[in-house]
């Protein structure tokens, strides 16, 4: 049952957005199978050496730290609707 003016399974429709949210970002994180030999040793955008411990860490890692940081900075911001915030939420 919601309240005020949303529609009834508006907040199962929220839950199921920020589940559905999250296991996306989790799936683009993973490389299923991936192996230490499977990770490159220079990173695939700006062709720097990846150090061994990071390829350790992260088993089929294709980019430097500064570019998987700024992938997931570009990643975060492609997100225009901000559901967590919605006039729904913030009438309670």
């Amino acid at each position: 049952m919601a309240g005020g003016w949303a529609r009834d399974g508006a907040v199962q429709d929220q839950i199921d957005a920020s589940v559905e949210d999250a296991v996306a970002l989790a799936r683009s994180r993973l490389n299923a199978g991936a192996s230490v030999a499977e990770s490159l040793t220079h990173c695939e955008e700006c062709d720097n050496p990846i150090p061994e411990k990071r390829r350790e860490a992260i088993p089929g890692i294709r980019l430097c730290i500064k570019c998987q940081a700024e992938a997931e900075k570009q990643q975060l911001s492609s997100g225009s609707i901000n559901r967590r915030g919605s006039k729904d939420s913030q009438l309670r």
